[in-house]
């Protein structure tokens, strides 16, 4: 693209739209400021996009192209170019230490869940093919997002520009409609291209992205697993071993649990479609804005400040979303440790995947600079009590058959206080919970590590397992042998 085909064409009665108009307008609307020339950076900024020369000259261009020909639908093939764009240059990344993970982490699974093996093979992928297969599910999240943001940047022209041009407007409506929606494409692929980079897996950010035949098995990005390990003191072989074992888990619950993916989805649509950008409080930040800070805008935004407080509707979703997240990460957390025993510096892999989350990974970010949606971490940790709560007390088949519908997943409630679930399901029983010595006790006894018969009487006691005494089959102790 020539230097030329990225500037603004001049007033031109004949031509259409004046796209410098625009620039003014926008600028206008963004700064505060009258008769400034458009700053590329500032527009860039607040579509929260790259100011890399090459995406502003493809921003202008997809602008230019939204007043030519302007349209109520949004024209998402913008995002997806955006995004290919964003991931290209992946490098040559070695997939092997991925392959030879997925038929072990599998094994490890069967031994830590009910929930089998799926048909698809589990698949690495690069950049680029994480975009492709991932950028529709984006698409179907972002839509009721982008009407609203489409209606309040027409809302907040509409509101600046004198009354003796309202007719003149009125006529610009499908344009500025259009500009909208080619400002929220591009941020949409913005955001999706620089994901690419940072995750490590298909279901990294805890929804699945991939659906279809063939790619519901899990896929890992051996080069997001590279991003990650760097710089820990930790084998690549391992790390790598670990988020296989992570990803196919999450895609075995998905897999089995048909109704989950669709619930998810529509928790996050049920929020979005709330969703309206405060028009007032625009008119007053473009007051507060110093033309000297630049990035005082994109600091605004990405507050979340001109997001309104949440209606009812969307606390509700808000509410359902979280927990749902919180089950299934902490389910994914709780599995995954269990079948990563073996494994030499798991808990250290742990840890460093649980800090990931805390500040906010790839997923919680882009939530929040789609849609101003906040997921807390600290609903994971109290799902993984609860899971291994479960475990305890029933084992794994009590804990995985809790997918099997949504009327019997627990609530929020019962992540705030599994005895409540416990109770529910049968598994706590009328007594208050034993004291921290006896529940030490019970789990040697459910183990068979039980003491031998002179530990009764105050005697030595090896506590092995070869030495346990028989059992009946309700799983109580024999009498001593003589």
């Amino acid at each position: 693209m020539s230097s030329d085909d990225t500037q603004p064409e001049g007033p031109n009665e004949s031509s259409g739209p004046n796209f410098e108009e625009l620039q003014r307008m926008l600028q206008n609307m963004l700064s505060g400021q009258q008769d400034a020339e458009l700053d590329p950076s500032l527009l860039a900024k607040a579509a929260g996009i790259s100011g890399d020369p090459a995406v502003l000259g493809a921003l202008f261009s997809t602008l230019r192209g939204a007043m030519a020909n302007p349209s109520d639908k949004i024209d998402w093939s913008v995002a997806r170019r955006t995004a290919l764009d964003a991931a290209a240059g992946d490098g040559n990344i070695d997939a092997a230490p991925a392959d030879r993970a997925f038929p072990v982490a599998s094994l490890w699974l069967d031994e830590a869940t009910e929930l089998g093996p799926i048909p698809d093979a589990p698949r690495t992928v690069n950049r680029i093919e994480w975009v492709q297969r991932s950028i529709d599910t984006w698409i179907s999240l972002a839509e009721p997002v982008a009407e609203s943001v489409s209606q309040a940047l027409m809302n907040t022209v509409n509101s600046q520009m004198p009354e003796e041009m309202a007719a003149a407007l009125q006529q610009a409506t499908p344009m500025l409609r259009s500009v909208g929606g080619a400002l929220f494409a591009v941020q949409l692929g913005s955001i999706v291209g620089q994901l690419s980079g940072e995750v490590v897996s298909a279901g990294d950010i805890g929804i699945p992205l991939f659906s279809g035949p063939s790619y519901e098995g899990g896929a890992l990005l051996p080069s997001g697993i590279a991003k990650f390990a760097d710089g820990l003191d930790q084998d690549l072989e391992a790390v790598t071993m670990y988020l296989a074992v992570r990803e196919l888990a999450h895609a075995r619950l998905f897999r089995h649990t048909k109704w989950l993916r669709s619930h998810l989805l529509n928790a996050i649509t049920d929020y979005a479609r709330g969703i309206h950008i405060d028009t007032e409080r625009i008119e007053e930040v473009s007051r507060e804005i110093d033309p000297s800070r630049p990035d005082q805008l994109q600091e605004i935004l990405a507050s979340g400040a001109l997001f309104p407080p949440k209606t009812p509707s969307q606390e509700a979703a808000h509410e359902r979303l979280e927990t749902l997240l919180a089950l299934i990460e902490g389910w994914v957390d709780t599995v995954t440790e269990d079948a990563t025993r073996r494994l030499p510096g798991a808990g250290g892999i742990a840890e460093m995947v649980r800090r990931r989350r805390a500040t906010g990974g790839p997923g919680e970010r882009a939530f929040a600079a789609l849609a101003g949606l906040e997921l807390r971490p600290r609903r994971l940790r109290e799902a993984a009590a609860m899971w291994r709560a479960v475990v305890d007390r029933g084992g794994q088949a009590a804990r995985d058959n809790l997918w099997s519908h949504p009327d019997i997943m627990p609530t929020a409630e019962e992540l705030d206080a599994p005895d409540l679930l416990l109770s529910r399901i049968g598994l706590l029983g009328d007594e208050p919970a034993p004291a921290d010595p006896f529940d030490d006790e019970l789990k040697k006894l459910l183990s068979d590590a039980l003491p031998g018969a002179e530990d009764a009487s105050g005697g030595d006691s090896s506590g092995s397992r070869d030495a346990a005494p028989d059992a009946d089959p309700d799983g109580q102790a024999g009498p001593p042998q003589a």
